[in-house]
């Protein structure tokens, strides 16, 4: 059980909000409605379209927000701006110190992780591990992906059922991302728990209940950390961490939160892009025709998998300075929420964007690994490994169909389903 001093810290940093949340949604503000209903939820799109009607950039309670596209990528670009998470809501200096003294450990929401570093911290600890994340480093893991997959597309029950999610989309990035890590393929269930149970950290507003569930998980995985840099220190492997640990760079609390962060980075936008792509193409049948028909069009339909449904749905920045943008004068310290899946469905930007299409010429403008310094250093590995993962499913079971509505997770920023129950059909004789 935690002390009450956690507890506190959840009222300071969820329980404010999400009641500010409610209120605004009860008295109509969109942004609210968008990420505190359940409808939003399911469906944001509604919402994001009422929210860009309303202009550029749009004034809530409980922040600035935009869907614009040329607004959002030009905030994501801008040093003016720098990053925000829970920790940059202003507070009494006497609620601070009584939150300072709940600490949790090394985790991706907090600092030392880079994703909420602005520089020059967020430059030399992206550097460290950037050589992972070449073109030619992704090219070299290629042969892997392909055989990861065909080891679970092979797993699943021929003419029979099976959880997509569970049994496929959430294997293919966890068992790479693993190795890339040098953690124990064993080891990879364990992580997919607790990533599942942190993943709402990224939220604000979330119940007690959900929160002491993540922050348990993230001290059960600090003290797994713990014992595998120990482990890596005696004996050190061919993996980023292993690098990291022998580069003699970070510190231990910075190794553990990048390699906190490149876990659940490397697996949470993967998993949610391959079940949303199973999900658009099933539901658009003639899209998957035409990529049956012409193979090479792929990684174009990955492209507008991403800008239609992204997986990553909003990121936040702070104002360092008083900033005039979009006729508004933002002054230091407000706080711009980006709508990534707003912008991508900016028709300034994309001509009829509520429509699937494959063949867009221009879905790769999408925002939907962000732009900027803080563009997603993992964004070609999970282009390849999405590629691959849904190219390889529909060709071995080409009767594929889904059992029922999937289950979309009970999260806005990480947009993705939790169950795919799927009628999987005959398994197809030859695989890609």
């Amino acid at each position: 059980m935690m002390s009450p001093r956690y507890w506190f810290r959840w009222i300071v940093e969820q329980a404010t909000p999400r009641y500010v949340i409610r209120v605004q949604a009860r008295r109509g503000d969109p942004f609210a409605r968008l990420v505190g209903s359940a409808d939003g939820l399911r469906d944001p799109y509604p919402y994001l379209e009422e929210l860009r009607g309303r202009g550029r950039l749009v004034r809530s309670p409980i922040a600035w927000a935009t869907a614009d596209y040329e607004l959002s990528r030009a905030i994501l670009r801008d040093n003016r701006f720098g990053i925000f998470g829970a920790q940059g809501f202003e507070m009494p200096s006497a609620a601070r110190r009584r939150i300072d003294a709940a600490p949790l450990p090394a985790n991706p929401v907090q600092p030392p992780s880079m994703l909420v570093l602005d520089p020059p911290e967020h430059t030399r600890m992206r550097k460290s591990v950037s050589a992972a994340f070449t073109p030619r480093a992704i090219g070299r893991l290629r042969d892997r992906v392909e055989s990861v997959t065909a080891e679970l597309l092979e797993a699943l029950p021929a003419d029979g059922s099976a959880d997509l999610i569970e049994n496929y989309a959430a294997q293919v990035p966890i068992a790479i991302i693993a190795e890339m890590l040098g953690f124990p393929r064993e080891s990879s269930a364990q992580f997919l728990q607790w990533g599942d149970a942190a993943s709402p950290l990224l939220d604000f507003g979330i119940s007690w209940r959900t929160w002491r569930h993540a922050a348990t998980a993230m001290f059960d995985m600090d003290e797994y950390l713990d014992r595998h840099l120990a482990q890596l220190r005696k004996e050190p492997g061919d993996d980023i961490l292993s690098s990291l640990v022998t580069a003699g760079d970070l510190d231990n609390e910075e190794l553990k939160a990048t390699a906190s962060l490149l876990m659940g980075a490397g697996f949470e936008t993967t998993v949610n892009l391959i079940g949303n792509g199973v999900v658009q193409l099933l539901a658009h049948p003639e899209q998957l025709a035409r990529l049956r028909a012409e193979p090479e069009l792929w990684p174009q339909a990955v492209e507008e998998v991403l800008r239609f449904d992204a997986p990553v749905q909003i990121t936040a920045r702070t104002a360092l300075c008083d900033i005039e943008i979009a006729g508004v004068t933002l002054r230091k310290g407000s706080v711009v929420v980006t709508s990534l899946a707003g912008a991508n469905r900016d028709p300034k930007m994309f001509e009829n964007p509520d429509r699937f299409d494959i063949t867009r010429p221009n879905a790769k403008d999408h925002l939907s690994f962000s732009s900027g310094i803080h563009t997603c250093l993992g964004a070609s590995l999970a282009r390849m490994e999405a590629t691959y993962a849904l190219r390889a499913l529909f060709d071995r079971f080409p009767e594929m169909s889904l059992a029922g509505a999937p289950e979309r997770r009970p999260l806005f920023t990480l947009h993705g389903y939790s169950r795919m129950p799927a009628n999987l059909g005959k398994r197809a004789t030859a695989a890609v």
